[in-house]
């Protein structure tokens, strides 16, 4: 009893005891999305690459998905306005995620891919839909919370990646993809229902379903020229959306071509792979129990800085690391994770900042839209690198870094927020 109480008076935990409705039952079914994901994203280049699909046509299949992704978050605003939150999700969520899961464990080869990558990319509309079943009826004093919960949740489910692991060792590796994949299947399917059954529809979502009840969804596009028109007019938006890209790109590079990377060039196991992202998750759950406190006090530029500093340095340990010397790898992803927990929180709160909440769906879609099309390109681009040398991405990583650096130098935005004349939401205490 006395340690329930601590607990509430702890204001991360007096979150959960506190928080009702929707925020409530997107945060508890999150882990029925989460333990399957953090399972089989270690292994999707390296399965793709088992069954034949090479570096080009993976980056390919990168590429296309994301031009599939920028039509879907165009179309996310105003199907989320016109359908509804919860609707928009059930109906979204289980075409993007398990859908793909079943064509990912059947798979063959790289059309199988390339057709589960289309579906996949339809999560796009649930960024929208999900995000504003989330936050929409949500306390605000309970806002920033609700997202670190999120974080938590996804870095404790990276702890599942040992099952992942033994599974590879114990079959061979494509066999036993396969088999988490159906389980993924299953258990994204049963989030799902379980939201859409418990969940119910926003006050915001019901009131959009109202006002666009007349309308098409071709007039209701008509509403991106004004947010849009924002968003150009706003110097402060346009760096969230040219750092947000820039983000996009050095996450595909570590997301998609490290596992290739230390598999085929440093001969590390394959049964290793799921490891290290569980080192990472428990160096940034450290992190936001012992020491976010403290960077929480610091001026917003010095540590998004001070994070992409140590993302370089990160690189250069990877780059520099010889032939299965898993004492570098190892200095790496501790590295990577350090820099990840100082400049992600920091990466989310600008967008946030600046979201037109009357507009919220649409909002959202359009700058999803700039991001990927804005992105697209690259998905090709570093698969290409990958082919001539599987180094070159993280050259590529090091140069976008350094591209981030100088933005944030320049940044009249963030210099605003050190003189106290912003107020971004990430890192306030409750």
């Amino acid at each position: 009893m006395k340690r329930t109480e601590k607990l509430k008076r702890h204001g991360l935990f007096r979150t959960l005891f506190e928080i009702k409705g929707n925020p409530r039952i997107c945060l508890f079914t999150e882990p029925l999305w989460n333990i399957p994901y953090n399972l089989f994203s270690p292994f999707a280049t390296l399965y793709m690459y088992a069954l034949g699909v090479n570096d080009t046509q993976i980056g390919l299949i990168l590429s296309v998905g994301m031009c599939f992704q920028v039509a879907a978050a165009l179309f996310g605003g105003v199907i989320t306005d016109k359908f509804g939150r919860r609707m928009t999700t059930i109906i979204f969520d289980t075409i993007s995620w398990s859908v793909p899961c079943l064509i990912w464990a059947f798979a063959q080869d790289f059309w199988w891919f390339l057709a589960a990558a289309i579906c996949n990319s339809l999560f796009q509309i649930t960024n929208v839909s999900w995000t504003c079943l989330f936050v929409e009826d949500c306390e605000p004093k309970h806002m920033v919370n609700i997202f670190t919960w999120i974080q938590v949740t996804g870095l404790i489910s990276v702890f599942f990646a040992p099952i992942a692991t033994l599974l590879v060792d114990g079959f061979s590796m494509v066999t036993a993809v396969r088999w988490i994949y159906f389980f993924s299947f299953l258990s994204m399917t049963a989030k799902f229902v379980i939201l859409f059954l418990r969940g119910t529809e926003t006050e915001q979502g019901r009131k959009r379903m109202e006002e666009t009840k007349g309308d098409s969804i071709l007039r209701l596009f008509a509403g991106y020229k004004d947010v849009l028109k924002k968003m150009l007019h706003s110097p402060a938006m346009m760096f969230v959306v040219v750092f947000m890209v820039l983000n996009n790109i050095y996450t595909m590079v570590v997301g998609n071509f490290f596992g290739l990377f230390v598999t085929q060039n440093l001969g590390v196991p394959e049964q290793l792979v799921a490891i290290f992202p569980m080192v990472r998750a428990g160096v940034m759950l450290l992190f936001i129990l012992l020491v976010q406190n403290i960077f929480n006090r610091m001026k917003y530029r010095p540590v998004m800085l001070l994070g992409l500093g140590v993302y370089i340095l990160s690189h250069a340990i990877l780059l520099l690391a010889p032939p299965e010397s898993l004492t570098m790898i190892w200095l790496y992803t501790l590295a990577e994770a350090f820099a990840f927990a100082l400049v992600n929180p920091r990466k989310d709160s600008l967008s946030a900042l600046f979201i037109d909440k009357e507009e919220r769906s649409r909002a959202y879609g359009l700058l999803y839209v700039i991001i990927i099309a804005c992105s697209t390109p690259f998905g090709w681009l570093v698969g290409w690198l990958s082919s001539l040398n599987r180094t070159l991405p993280f050259f590529l990583n090091i140069a976008v870094f350094a591209v981030c650096i100088l933005l944030i130098a320049c940044s009249k935005t963030l210099r605003s927020h050190d003189r106290g004349e912003l107020e971004l939401t990430a890192g306030q205490e409750d």
